[in-house]
């Protein structure tokens, strides 16, 4: 299988998976791992923003990645996100994520202070020598970040021959189309925002890693099919519907991941609550649970 292939496809972003005390649940991680397997996904992109990864220690994201890595056995593509807001840790988890045998390793550049180009990019290769025999992805996330990837760091990033690909998630679709050029025929770029995950892979992206993939994979998966079936009118119908869900996830006053999680509990995949500062479910948030989780299931009744 060439690289391409291997990072191809729909890779949801793991949820972070919490016991009744708030603390990280193995046996919650490997839940959740073996659900999405057996929904037929590619591969898992584990401890990124989904995973609430900036809200765990290095002991804790650790022991998530050993126990995905437990549970999936070699029977999908396991990208570990590994950065921290600094570079011992982020290099201690890169090496740790090495010995797991992780098919790729990412990460987000430095946040809160505003680092030049050249201090990313030594940031990034210092995590990539923690792990000299593992791919590296580069996570583009500006929104949240507070930095954007530029073709000429991305130039830069290029002389490290570890250096294999994109997650995109910034909205502008043409990002893609510049990093797919500038990265050459065997760089990978991954779609990141959900709600154009249709638009990023007629942009070129060979796939998706998405935080709402986990609650509707059934769905980006039908998009990936008639989308390299040919069939745009009904790739959009059902893209059209993912970003309603989407937006219907969003109107409630609980954080996005909570919602998805109390979704998953009605499906029978209990993973706990978010951890603080993220905002839990209200009350009245309960009716557009049940509402979104309706809408899902009717979708994919429908579509899939």
């Amino acid at each position: 299988m060439n690289r391409k292939e291997k990072f191809t496809g729909i890779f949801p972003a793991l949820y972070a998976c919490y016991d009744e005390q708030g603390e990280v649940s193995s046996a919650r991680v490997r839940l959740l791992t073996r659900h999405l397997v057996d929904k037929g996904v590619q591969g898992l992109y584990v401890g990124g923003s989904s995973g609430e990864c900036i809200y765990q220690g290095v002991a804790e994201r650790k022991q998530v990645l050993e126990a995905v890595m437990a549970e999936a056995r070699g029977e999908i593509v396991v990208i570990a996100h590994v950065a921290c807001n600094n570079t011992r840790d982020s290099q201690e988890l890169a090496a740790h994520a090495e010995s797991l045998g992780v098919d790729a390793i990412a990460a987000i550049p430095p946040i809160y202070f505003r680092l030049p180009d050249h201090g990313i990019a030594a940031y990034w290769n210092a995590i990539s020598a923690a792990a000299p025999q593992t791919d590296f992805i580069i996570y583009n996330i500006p929104q949240l970040a507070g930095v954007a990837l530029s073709v000429s760091l991305l130039q830069e990033m290029m002389k490290n021959p570890r250096v294999i690909g994109v997650k995109n998630s910034s909205m502008a679709v043409l990002d893609i189309a510049q990093w797919l050029e500038t990265g050459g025929d065997d760089f990978v770029v991954f779609n990141g925002p959900d709600e154009q995950f249709l638009s990023g892979l007629a942009a070129g992206a060979q796939g998706g890693i998405g935080g709402t993939y986990g609650v509707m994979p059934e769905l980006f998966l039908a998009v990936q099919r008639l989308f390299r079936e040919g069939r745009m009118a009904q790739a959009r119908e059902i893209q059209a519907e993912i970003t309603r869900i989407i937006l219907n996830m969003c109107a409630a006053k609980g954080n996005l991941y909570a919602v998805m999680k109390a979704i998953l509990r009605l499906k029978g995949v209990d993973i706990g609550d978010v951890r603080a500062p993220l905002s839990g479910l209200v009350p009245q948030d309960q009716a557009i649970v049940e509402a979104c989780a309706a809408q899902i299931e009717a979708a994919t009744r429908k579509y899939c």
